[in-house]
């Protein structure tokens, strides 16, 4: 369902549009693009709508021992949430596990790893970005979550949260 900034959006885009071809007749293909984008612009911080996670190809995944369940092994569950926008919709996010690179994330991606109890780093990063780390303690413990969160702030700068079940 479209959120009131999405339809603001799309309304505020076909708006401008439309004056400028009545006004003009003819629009340049620069000034077409900058309504586009200025319009665009207004609506990078929409989320996408809510749908079930793909886990990440098996090929991608360049450590695969890291993926691989194991007696006294804990499932961390890392999810790339789905953006609408398109300045970062594309980028791959780079994930690490104890500063190894394990695999990338698309949008709307997951990948469960099978890390031992204690404390382990996990980290993300994007061709842009540094390495963004965390410290996450594993736990068999019910009463705590083993899941990870990858986001993309208003800046388009990469980001990790541990979030809850």
């Amino acid at each position: 369902m479209p959120t009131r900034l999405d339809c603001h959006c799309q309304a505020a885009l076909a708006a401008s549009i439309t004056a400028s071809i009545k006004r003009f007749r003819r629009v340049s293909l620069s000034t077409l693009a900058a309504l586009c984008m200025g319009a665009l612009a207004g609506c990078a911080a929409t989320p996408a709508e809510p749908v079930p996670f793909k886990l990440v190809a098996a090929e991608r995944i360049v450590q695969p021992g890291y993926t691989q369940a194991g007696d006294g092994l804990v499932a961390v569950d890392v999810r790339r949430e789905r953006s609408r926008d398109v300045i970062v919709r594309f980028r791959d996010a780079l994930v690490y596990v104890d500063g190894v690179q394990v695999t990338d994330l698309m949008n709307g991606e997951h990948v469960v790893f099978y890390l031992s109890p204690g404390v382990h780093r996990i980290g993300v990063s994007t061709q842009f970005d540094p390495v963004v780390e965390m410290r996450f303690t594993v736990t068999a413990d019910p009463r705590y979550t083993n899941r990870a969160s990858v986001t993309f702030g208003d800046d388009h700068r990469i980001a990790l949260n541990r979030v809850a079940q």
